[in-house]
């Protein structure tokens, strides 16, 4: 023992019972620790008995190897934590031998395991009426998070930088109980950022008296990004990319455009969209807002089964339609008429999966149906909250690119880990919060929560205590129109939606909460994510918005998804926006080459070349011709009922295959319809 002391940098004593404990450390590192008993003496009190712990065991030592130890220490410390009787008997002993000690405030948990742990106001943890070490504390979260399953490096990280900051254990484990301490959950904030943009006089604008009026009834001046796309062009017929932040007025641009081409006699507008309960809402508005001075109609996706066509009159000056339906139209050779303007909302749809791919297809269709068929000088103008290529998708669309980055209002964006369970408890106090509370322009805080089934959605409204309403794909117009009615009204506080229905969705929110992370099946992206965030906060209505994450550690909603919900939740926070990227497999590119073929015969290969994507327009053709689909570059009368009904090659097969072996067809067809919905 003589060698392992040549040089104590400390001599630590803490009461245990009726003897100390002692620990010896070296350069930081605990050299030995044991126990120490003193016992009376004439001359005061005196080392008796020194154990030394060697593994599980304890040796016996003399107890002047203690005194030894004590004269050879730079400095000898007390814990806090030994009663005022022990400290007293310690210094007395020590006296004895001419020895000073100080008494420090020390982590009692490593005290008692015979470590010497100094703390302080910065470093000391809060937890159960006494404080901790750092270190302590760590290990006393790992133990509760044990409880809530595995949970992500990240996530791990994210608490222990809390725990470091707030200095209190139990305010963090509380946070895992679902407790809303909004220090604690807030993540970030998101600033308001205003750009210096000269406003438009809207006076000072040319357009057609029916339009003009509308617009100077209700403004006086355009907000910056409109004055933005003014300025370049926007009502001169230029071609434009106009990317902005929810709220920012990006829509009217194309109403304006296409409103007064369509009044000068130019050619009818196309204001289309990705979704059907958006095509709705566009078509009432329109209607509501420029009824008397235009005819306006609407073109939505048909069934796998039939196309009634509708309300859809294709005389009309302004056709609403969502994607499928204009795409439905173009590939059943129906005649639209002179197109003066095509404006595409929420145009980063072109970076999803099955709905990039037929987004891309029908913007070449309709490039081709415009310039060969209806002969016109068509202006396109395309609408997005989130690209993170902006330059690059201008390029591709040949637009000239209108950005402007003001967040109108400021928005919060909190996590919280809660069990799955327990979400909806979380909710409904976020939701009653929200809603109990006014901004200053008088309006009650109202809450989007999005979740990842249609299921879901009526689950989490009924078990909400305030006033609440499901709304997603799956409910009759009536009822959405009823539910966007009864929301503006502020009639209700709440709505859960899908994530689906995120684009575009005119629901003045101040509060958005992620009920779960995923759409469907699949995770989020972070442009997804950043377009469900920015519903929350309208600048004629709050002072800001409010995001909360509400993550289940551990969680997935699917066997097939890698990554946990609380990975999933810092990626997303943390991730920069994808580029918008439209890519092709085998039967993606099959199904637009035959759709291409159908509209355009012999011109099909250039409508592939003119797509955003790259698209193997050999290989898709050898294909084709395999499946019996084209004749040379007509389509089969098999291939027109494939194309017409949108299906892909194996969808195709699988109807023929099921009415080959005595399927009923309508069977097969809903069976497809349920496995899209539940994707």
């Amino acid at each position: 023992m003589s060698r392992q002391v040549q040089r104590v940098d400390t001599l630590f004593l803490h009461e245990e019972n009726d003897e100390f404990r002692v620990a010896v450390t070296r350069d930081g590192e605990r050299v030995f620790h044991g126990r120490i008993e003193l016992k009376e003496t004439e001359a005061g009190p005196r080392p008796a008995r020194l154990r030394v712990a060697d593994g599980a065991s304890e040796q016996l030592r003399s107890p002047d190897e203690f005194v030894e130890l004590a004269r050879r220490a730079n400095r000898i410390r007390i814990s806090e934590q030994t009663s005022r009787g022990g400290r007293e008997r310690l210094r007395a002993m020590l006296d004895g031998y001419q020895l000073d000690a100080k008494v420090v405030r020390t982590c009692r948990l490593c005290a008692s395991a015979g470590r010497y742990s100094p703390i302080t106001s910065e470093t000391a943890i809060a937890t159960d009426d006494e404080h901790v070490c750092p270190d302590c504390a760590r290990e006393q979260l790992d133990t509760e998070l044990a409880f809530h399953g595995d949970i992500s490096g990240t996530a791990r990280d994210r608490l222990e930088a809390l725990l470091l900051d707030v200095q209190d254990l139990d305010r963090i484990t509380n946070l895992l109980q679902g407790e809303l301490d909004p220090e604690l959950t807030k993540f970030d904030e998101i600033s308001p950022t205003v750009e210096e943009v000269d406003p438009v006089p809207v006076d000072s604008l040319s357009m057609h008296p029916g339009i003009q009026s509308t617009v100077e009834d209700r403004f006086d001046t355009l907000l910056p990004v409109q004055s933005l796309a003014v300025e370049n062009g926007a009502l001169e017929g230029s071609d434009q990319l106009v990317v902005s932040a929810t709220a920012t007025g990006k829509t009217l641009i194309g109403e304006m455009a296409g409103l007064d081409r369509a009044l000068n006699g130019e050619g009818k507008m196309l204001f289309l969209v990705p979704l059907v309960a958006l095509a709705n809402q566009k078509y009432h508005e329109f209607q509501d807002r420029y009824g008397d001075v235009v005819d306006v109609t609407l073109r939505v996706g048909a069934s796998r089964i039939n196309d009634s066509g509708g309300r859809f009159d294709p005389e009309a000056d302004v056709i609403v339609g969502t994607y499928e339906g204009i795409d439905h139209a173009l590939r059943t050779g129906k005649n639209l008429g002179k197109v003066g303007t095509v404006v595409i909302d929420e145009v980063h749809t072109l970076g999803e999966g099955e709905r990039g791919h037929r987004l891309d297809g029908l913007i070449s269709r309709l490039r081709y149906y415009c310039t060969e068929k209806a002969r016109g000088d068509t202006q396109w103008i395309s609408l997005s909250a989130t690209v993170g290529n902006p330059e690059r998708l201008a390029r591709a669309l040949g637009a000239t690119l209108i950005e402007f980055e003001e967040r109108p209002v400021p928005i919060e964006r909190h996590v919280t880990f809660v069990d799955g369970r327990e979400k909806v408890d979380i909710e409904d106090k976020l939701v009653r919060r929200a809603f109990d509370a006014k901004s200053s322009k008088g309006y009650r805080g109202q809450t989007i929560i999005f979740t990842n089934s249609r299921r879901r959605c009526h689950s989490i409204s009924r078990q909400l205590q305030y006033s609440s309403a499901p709304y997603h794909a799956g409910l009759d117009n009536n009822r959405r129109q009823r539910v966007e009615q009864q929301f503006a009204d502020q009639d209700l506080a709440a709505v859960v939606t899908t994530a689906a229905l995120a684009a575009g969705v005119d629901f003045p929110a101040s509060q958005v909460i992620f009920d779960s992370l995923a759409m469907g099946i699949e995770w989020l992206s972070v442009q997804e994510f950043h377009q469900m965030l920015g519903r929350a906060g309208r600048p004629d209505y709050h002072d800001q918005g409010t995001v909360y994450l509400l993550v289940e550690p551990d969680g997935v909603y699917h066997r097939s998804q890698e990554m946990t919900e609380d990975e999933v939740a810092f990626k997303l926070l943390k991730g920069e926006m994808e580029p918008v990227q439209t890519r092709y497999d085998g039967p993606a590119a099959v199904e637009e080459t035959l759709a291409n073929v159908t509209v355009a015969g012999k011109h099909a290969k250039r409508l592939n070349e003119g797509m955003v994507g790259e698209l193997p327009t050999k290989y898709a053709l050898g294909k084709l011709l395999e499946y019996d689909f084209i004749d040379g570059l007509e389509p089969t009368p098999l291939g027109r009922a494939v194309t017409r009904h949108f299906l892909s090659p194996g969808d195709a097969f699988a109807l023929l295959e099921g009415i080959r072996t005595g399927e009923d067809g309508y069977e097969i067809v809903a069976r497809m319809e349920l496995r899209d919905d539940e994707e």
